[in-house]
């Protein structure tokens, strides 16, 4: 189920997570070359991608 970004935050990690707005949430990574995703290393592209939509893998198996 697609859900939108809220926010973000780092793991224990220093790894990217996206807030989502129904609770969960998703790691966005940049780990080239498997996930290629540049946008998450600065906030101008993180807050750009607010209200974006993200696929929430808990929802569809209806996590609390």
């Amino acid at each position: 189920m697609k859900r939108a970004i809220i926010g973000f935050h780092k793991d224990e990690k220093d790894d990217w997570v996206a807030d989502l707005e129904c609770g969960h949430q998703q790691h966005v990574r940049h780990n080239p070359p498997w996930l290629i995703r540049e946008w998450v290393t600065t906030e101008a592209g993180r807050t750009n991608k607010i209200g974006n939509f993200l696929f929430c893998k808990d929802c569809d198996r209806k996590v609390l």
